[in-house]
């Protein structure tokens, strides 16, 4: 699954077709008052929940007093899981302790929040980093003409993206297909530098908010911590560490061998443009690694921006013409959909991917990749099955790159995997995992296996002692059932 891990949960949009104003061109240009007076502005967070390299923020302080706000949307609150919730509480508890305690907290639909606050506190302006997604863009121009109903603008500068969707063409003016010309042509437009250090903001006082949502019972998930300076801790620890054997350590699950900031780029507690601005100059395998998974992130906003239907429908249309199981008419599918959300289909490798992400809300991307073939391949589900759980577990669930991950493991996204390449979960645990220890690691009932043994407990007289599930399907035979299903739709 081709991302750094797998913005938005996926909520019930009407996607605009087409693929609009690139962020470049929205929100850049200078701020302009209504007079010469210091007025109020309101500086509303989303994914962007940071003081430093901050261009909102800036445009904000520069025109006067402000309040930070912050809405806890019901529509992408509601389906989250506690992973997602817990990680959010963390990251804007520390937000809010960077802002001395000033971030006003308040909870029901931005269109009627955000106008509603900017009126209470007259203010001028409200400030956003642009959202790509296609729930924001469209939530962000109805608050626009709410705002503009009452005089008042939304302000768009900047994006959670080094280079902003919709920005980077080919020569014909269209979208790129395609990852590797992409990420020339990525490489080639450069970027801006990041943003200056945070003013001292100003802060409009008096104005009440409501206490944060609490934080769920998270029921032994251990997560790590959040927020600007948890962020950047970690990208320090990285770049003096792993990054170094980044291109041969990241396919190693058992090995800290990635840079675990998804989350952190996912809520914007870094942006990155600081990524890539500390990477300058170094050349390294690591480096230059680091920096393609980086672009893998923003070619798959790139691709949301051009198509907003890809989060719900398959980019290539064919696949939606296969013959999948459906959980909601088949026993048979319920039951394999079950045991490979609890991690217990009988591939240790698979099931110690999908025990991580229960544990942590979180899976190392080889894993992604590995799960999501065998949903598709093994179990004969569609990947929107597969796609719903993620986004509701994952601590880092981006749309973008979830959803289209997905499409690529299953034949129907860019630079979609052919459908012939099924993972088989056995040897890809006995490649990247060759001494067993991630296996070992999430799936006690194999501990006590030795090294690669892990893999086949059906050849280990003790494989199942510990009670350890048998294998719910063949993967040779469901390889070869996928195959046959394929070859029904597959045109010449």
């Amino acid at each position: 699954m081709r991302s750094l891990n797998a913005s938005d949960t996926l909520p019930s949009p009407r996607p605009r077709a087409g693929g609009g104003v690139p962020f470049s061109a929205r929100g850049a240009a200078p701020v302009q008052l209504r007079s010469t007076a210091v007025t109020q502005a309101v500086l509303w967070f989303r994914r962007d929940l940071r003081l430093g390299d901050h261009p909102a923020l800036l445009a904000a302080a520069g025109q006067g007093d402000v309040v930070p706000l912050f809405v806890v949307d019901p529509r992408l609150w509601d389906p989250a899981g506690a992973p997602r919730r817990a990680w959010l509480v963390r990251s804007l508890r520390a937000l809010s302790a960077d802002l001395d305690g000033g971030l006003v907290v308040r909870t029901g639909d931005p269109r009627d929040v955000v106008p509603a606050l900017a009126a209470e506190v007259d203010a001028d302006a409200v400030h956003v980093t642009a959202d790509a997604g296609p729930y924001g863009r469209e939530r962000d121009q109805d608050v626009a003409a709410a705002l503009q109903r009452d005089g008042r603008r939304l302000v768009r500068t900047g994006t959670p993206y080094a280079v902003g969707p919709g920005t980077v063409v080919t020569g014909a003016g269209g979208p790129y297909q395609v990852f590797t010309p992409f990420y020339r042509a990525w490489t080639a437009h450069g970027r801006p530098a990041p943003a200056g250090p945070p003013p001292a903001l100003r802060r409009v006082r008096g104005v009440e908010g409501e206490p944060l949502p609490p934080e769920p019972d998270l029921d032994g998930a251990v997560l790590p911590d959040a927020g600007e300076a948890a962020a950047l801790a970690r990208w320090q620890e990285f770049r003096e560490g792993a990054l170094q054997r980044y291109d041969a350590d990241r396919d190693r699950p058992g090995t800290a061998g990635t840079s675990a900031l998804s989350a952190h780029l996912k809520y914007g507690e870094i942006h990155p443009r600081t990524l890539l601005a500390d990477l300058a100059g170094d050349r390294g395998a690591g480096a230059e690694r680091f920096r393609t998974e980086l672009a893998w992130r923003e070619f798959y906003a790139d691709v949301l921006w051009h198509h907003p239907g890809s989060a719900r429908e398959y980019l290539r249309p064919r696949y939606a013409q296969m013959r999948y199981d459906d959980p909601g008419r088949s026993a048979r599918a319920r039951e394999r959909l079950a045991a490979w959300q609890e991690g217990r289909t009988g591939y240790p490798f698979v099931d110690a991917g999908m025990r991580q992400l229960l544990t942590e809300g979180w899976m190392h991307n080889r894993l992604r990749m590995v799960v999501a073939s065998f949903l598709v391949k093994d179990l004969h589900l569609e990947w929107q099955v597969g796609a719903r759980h993620f986004l509701h577990l994952l601590r880092d669930g981006d749309l973008a790159s979830n959803q289209h991950g997905w499409q690529w493991v299953a034949g129907s996204g860019t630079d979609a995997a052919p459908y012939f390449r099924v993972f088989n979960p056995v040897a890809q645990g006995q490649r990247f995992d060759p001494d067993g220890a991630y296996v070992r690691a999430h799936v006690p009932e194999l501990a006590h296996l030795p090294g690669s043994a892990v893999h086949e407990p059906w050849n280990h007289p003790d494989g199942y002692a510990r009670d350890y599930p048998r294998r719910i399907v063949d993967h040779a035979g469901e390889r070869a059932e996928a195959l046959e299903r394929f070859a029904e739709i597959r045109t010449e």
